[in-house]
């Protein structure tokens, strides 16, 4: 049991004016209290000293926690991903999101999509001059949309201080997107050239495994999306540190979910080119595992060390390190807004496969 003493003086402001001076005691002097019991009273102590209660220590007034074995995770340093209140959204900015989509799309069309009148005609073609291997074709379309994007991702702070966030976010789409949809275009209509190296596609249960690691895949890609009004300019667009949901499993969910893609349709399609063009995706990824870092590192500073010491690149990592401590409702991080879209998305993804096929090989790239 730990031991404590106290002892307190008179308060110049709480002694009375005619016991300011010090009583006679004639030459008795007054008891020293046992060690860890209270001084009891004694009448050679002023009155106003004996009506104050006892002083406790410090380390007394300490309450006594009982040790359950449970431990709760830290703090959050970064944001709560996919946090949706229905409360706080717009109507308006809903409306101006579709609008913007709308008109985004009718203006791609024909500049950079229509046969024979938008430039990705021109683009591809100039490409497929490199080469008459179309992975190689490939190879180089995935590596001029990478250094576009990724650039505009690295020069987004001098950019937004330049134009503002918006202005940048819109110049970042305009230039992606078009990129994004060549690549995905010439992917489409080449993907069965090279070697054939295997066809399991007529083996049961293949498709169902295919579509089922598709599925999740985008569970661990959908992260960049999570603030949607965002990416349409509608809301200013942010740099965010998420730290719950999916990132606790892996900090860079983007790669691990591209991963997951290129087994699933490597494993589908069987082809050479299929194989270059999974490489190509991933090594685009692998270098934003490090970009994504440094630009974190670079906004957030000290906070982001907080949050890399807690998480990790591969999956469950950290997790089975000790470092991340999942809350006991984690489970409770996924049910919100955000993740229940995906399951529509997902579904309406597959059964438009066909038409993305058929616009594919109407533009013949």
């Amino acid at each position: 049991m730990q031991r404590c003493t106290a002892s307190s003086s008179l308060r110049a402001q709480n002694v009375h004016p005619s016991r300011a001076a010090p009583r006679r005691t004639l030459g008795l002097k007054a008891p020293v209290p046992l060690a860890g019991r209270p001084a009891a009273l004694s009448p050679w102590q002023p009155a106003q000293q004996q009506q104050q209660p006892a002083i406790r220590c410090r380390a007394a007034q300490q309450e006594q926690q009982p040790e359950t074995g449970d431990t709760q995770p830290p703090a959050l340093v970064g944001e709560d991903a996919a946090v949706f209140d229905p409360s706080q959204q717009s109507l308006k900015s809903w409306g101006l999101f579709v609008a913007l989509l709308t008109g985004v799309s009718a203006l791609l069309y024909p500049v950079w999509i229509a046969p024979g009148l938008g430039l990705g005609d021109d683009f591809v073609a100039t490409l497929s001059s490199l080469s008459e291997d179309s992975s190689v074709v490939m190879l180089a379309i995935l590596l001029v949309f990478a250094i576009a994007h990724s650039g505009l991702a690295f020069l987004r702070p001098y950019g937004e201080e330049l134009i503002g966030a918006r202005a940048y976010r819109v110049i970042f789409a305009l230039v992606s997107l078009p990129l994004a949809i060549a690549a995905v275009v010439y992917f489409i209509d080449h993907r069965y050239d090279g070697v054939p190296l295997w066809n399991v596609r007529g083996v049961t249960g293949v498709h169902e495994l295919v579509w089922g690691l598709s599925f999740v895949s985008f569970y661990f890609l959908y992260p960049s999306t999570f603030n949607i009004l965002e990416v349409a300019a509608v809301d200013e667009p942010k740099l965010h540190m998420w730290e719950t949901g999916i990132m606790r499993i892996t900090r860079h969910p983007q790669m691990v979910g591209q991963g997951i893609w290129c087994l699933a349709h490597t494993l589908w399609i069987g082809s050479s080119f299929m194989v270059v063009t999974s490489l190509g995706l991933m090594a685009h990824h692998l270098f934003g595992c490090w970009h994504g870092d440094f630009r974190l590192k670079r906004k957030y500073g000290e906070a982001f060390e907080e949050v890399r010491a807690r998480t990790s690149t591969l999956p469950f990592q950290a997790i089975l390190d000790g470092r991340q401590q999942l809350p006991k409702d984690y489970y409770k991080e996924f049910l919100r807004g955000p993740y229940f879209a995906l399951i529509p998305f997902c579904v309406g993804a597959y059964l438009c496969h066909p038409l993305m096929q058929r616009a594919a090989y109407f533009l013949g790239w």
